[in-house]
C-alpha cells in the first residue's frame, strides 16, 4: 500500500448523540497514516461536527431540513464524485440508504460500501422491510450488539451472511481515572444518595416510568436524581418533574463536558429505556465502576448481567425500578462488588484501543486485493 486509504463517513446528523459520538471516537482516533477521513453529514454540520472539524478532520454538511430533500441528495452525489473514497461507512438509517442508492451513481461500487445501525428499531416500523429490501446494495450491516444483529436477521429479513456484529467501546482507563467532583457543588447533601442517569432526551428512554419510580421512592430514601444530557424531549421531561412534585429531588443539568467525573461521583447509575442498541451511556457507567439498574431490552441486556454486574428489571415498570434502586443503595457491599465486575468487564470487551483495531482490521479486509 503506498498510500493513506480515502475512508468516508454518511451519517444522518451531527447532533449530541449515541451514534454521532460513537462517530467522533472512531473518526479521531483511527491512525492518520493509514486513512484519509472525512465525514459528510446528510443535514448540516451540528455540535459534534464541529468537535470533529477542531480535530482536523473536515467535515462537509448537505444541508438536508427532511427526508425528501433532494437537494442534499444531489449535493451528495456532488461530493463523492469530486473526491470519491476507497469505503464509504454510512451511519443511520437515512444515511444508509442515501448511500446505497447514491454512491453507486457516483462511481463507487457496493462492496465498497458499509453500512451500520446501532439500534433496534421499533418506532418507525416501515424502515426495516425498507432495510432488507435494499441491503444487498452494500458489502454488509454492522450492528453494535447480539441484540441488534437478531432484530436485523428477524425483522427485516437480513441475511446472517450480511451482518456482521461490533461492539460499541468507550476510554475505560480515562473514566475510571477521572477526579470525582464536589458533591455539594451539585447541590446533593451529605445525607443523600446520589443518583445519575446520561443521554438523549427521547421518549424512548423511559422517562415516564423512570421518574414515577423516584416519586414513590422519595418517601423511603433521601436522594438527588441528575439527568446529564439533552434533546427534544425536554420540555416533555421538564413537565413531569413538575407534576409529580419532584423538583427538590430530580435535576436536568444539560450537556455537560465532565460527564466522566460525574460517574464517579455518583452512587448509582438508573437507564430505564424501552428500547436501546448498546447504549454508549451504560459502557461509560459501567467503566466509571457504578452499580446499575437497567431495563431487560435489547441493548442493555447484552451488558448487565442481573445480580452480577447489576440489576435488570422489566421495562415500564416503576415499582420494579424504585425496588431494585432501594435494593442497591441499601447493600452498599453488593452494590460494589456489581460496580467492580462491571468495569472489569469493559475493561477487558470495550476498551478504546482494542475496538479501533478491529475497525482498522475491517476496513482493511473489505479492500482486499483490490487495494
Amino acid at each position: 500500500m503506498n498510500r493513506r486509504i480515502k475512508l468516508t463517513y454518511l451519517i444522518t446528523d451531527l447532533e449530541v448523540g449515541g451514534v454521532p459520538l460513537h462517530l467522533y471516537r472512531l473518526a479521531t482516533r483511527l491512525s492518520r497514516e493509514t486513512f484519509a477521513i472525512r465525514v459528510i453529514c446528510l443535514a448540516e454540520v451540528g455540535p459534534v461536527g464541529e468537535r470533529l472539524r477542531e480535530a482536523g478532520i473536515p467535515v462537509l454538511g448537505c444541508g438536508a431540513r427532511s427526508v425528501w430533500n433532494i437537494g442534499a441528495l444531489w449535493r451528495l452525489w456532488q461530493l463523492l464524485v469530486a473526491d470519491p473514497p476507497d469505503i464509504l461507512h454510512a451511519l443511520l438509517f437515512h444515511a444508509n440508504i442515501a448511500s446505497r442508492f447514491i454512491a453507486p451513481l457516483a462511481g463507487i461500487p457496493p462492496r465498497r460500501i458499509i453500512n451500520e445501525i446501532q439500534t433496534v428499531e421499533v418506532e418507525r416500523a416501515w424502515h426495516l422491510p425498507v432495510d432488507g429490501l435494499t441491503c444487498r446494495l452494500c458489502r454488509f450491516e454492522v450492528g453494535n450488539s447480539p441484540s441488534v444483529l437478531e432484530h436485523l436477521h428477524r425483522r427485516a429479513g437480513i441475511p446472517w451472511s450480511r451482518l456482521r456484529c461490533e461492539w460499541g467501546a468507550v476510554d475505560a482507563q480515562a473514566i475510571a481515572a477521572a477526579p470525582p467532583l464536589d458533591r455539594a457543588a451539585l447541590g446533593v447533601a451529605p445525607d443523600e444518595s446520589l443518583l445519575l442517569w446520561t443521554g438523549r432526551l427521547d421518549p424512548v428512554k423511559g422517562f415516564e416510568e423512570m421518574l414515577e419510580a423516584m416519586r414513590r421512592l422519595r418517601s423511603r430514601r433521601r436522594f438527588q436524581f441528575l439527568l446529564c444530557g439533552d434533546g427534544s424531549y425536554r420540555p416533555v421531561v421538564e413537565q413531569i418533574i413538575r407534576s409529580s412534585g419532584l423538583d427538590d429531588r430530580v435535576r436536568l443539568l444539560g450537556q455537560r463536558q465532565d460527564v466522566p467525573s460525574l460517574l464517579r461521583t455518583a452512587d448509582a447509575f438508573v437507564f430505564c429505556s424501552r428500547t436501546e442498541g448498546l447504549p454508549n451511556s451504560l459502557l461509560e457507567a459501567m467503566a466509571a465502576g457504578l452499580p446499575i439498574v437497567a431495563t431487560n431490552v435489547a441493548g442493555c441486556r447484552d451488558l448487565i448481567r442481573s445480580g452480577q454486574t447489576g440489576l435488570l428489571v422489566e421495562p415500564r415498570c416503576p415499582d420494579a425500578i424504585a425496588e431494585a434502586i432501594e435494593t442497591i443503595l441499601c447493600d452498599r457491599q453488593q452494590a460494589k462488588r456489581f460496580g467492580e465486575r462491571a468495569r472489569e468487564w469493559v475493561t477487558h470487551h470495550a476498551e478504546l484501543s482494542v475496538w479501533c483495531h478491529r475497525w482498522e482490521c475491517l476496513y482493511k479486509n473489505v479492500l482486499g486485493q483490490d487495494f
